[in-house]
């Protein structure tokens, strides 16, 4: 049994913490929501009401933002039911994926600025003016400690206007820059 998802590359995660590409705000938000552990039906599902297709999954793929892995089940006497992951490569070359390497330790003013560039672009793209008060707030912090102490708000407002999935997506992120696990 197969079942494909997606995860970002270098590139998409780049696109989500400095905006590099100026990837379009619909195209930002389908990225976010991947994470390489959803199924892309899964994905799709919850974002076909934002009017947002498959074609704009392919989009991505095509731009290098995100690649795609399949999840072969492996049914043998060794490992019944052994998940191995699968890249599937422009060529259409399989090739096994092996888990992504640590990423190198921050400074205190890569994790700053990376955590300002974040609130600001996602209060920006999921809370809209809403978010206003939330901003002003990202653009008196002082230290990464002001940041930490930003989070719970930020989720509570983003729950609010994008819902749970969301929220959990763009929280699991922030974690991630926070240094939390």
């Amino acid at each position: 049994m197969n079942a494909s998802v997606y995860d970002k590359t270098e590139k998409g995660r780049e696109e989500i913490t400095t905006r590099k590409y100026q990837l379009a705000s619909r195209l930002r938000t389908l990225l976010v929501m991947i994470d390489g552990k959803q199924a892309a039906a899964e994905i799709m599902k919850k974002v076909t009401a934002l009017g947002l297709t498959e074609q704009n999954l392919q989009e991505l793929l095509e731009q290098e933002f995100i690649i795609e892995i399949r999840i072969q089940t492996d049914a043998t006497p060794d490992t019944p039911g052994a998940k191995t992951p699968v890249s599937i490569a422009e060529n259409t070359a399989i090739a096994a994926v092996t888990p992504e390497p640590a990423t190198p330790t921050m400074t205190d003013a890569e994790r700053f600025q990376a955590l300002y560039n974040f609130y600001n672009e996602t209060i920006k793209s999921a809370i809209g003016l809403r978010g206003y008060g939330l901003q002003l707030k990202v653009e008196r912090a002082g230290n990464i400690d002001d940041f930490r102490a930003l989070r719970q708000a930020y989720v509570e407002a983003v729950q609010k206007a994008k819902g749970p999935e969301m929220a959990r997506s763009l929280s699991d992120r922030l974690d991630l820059l926070l240094g939390k696990t």
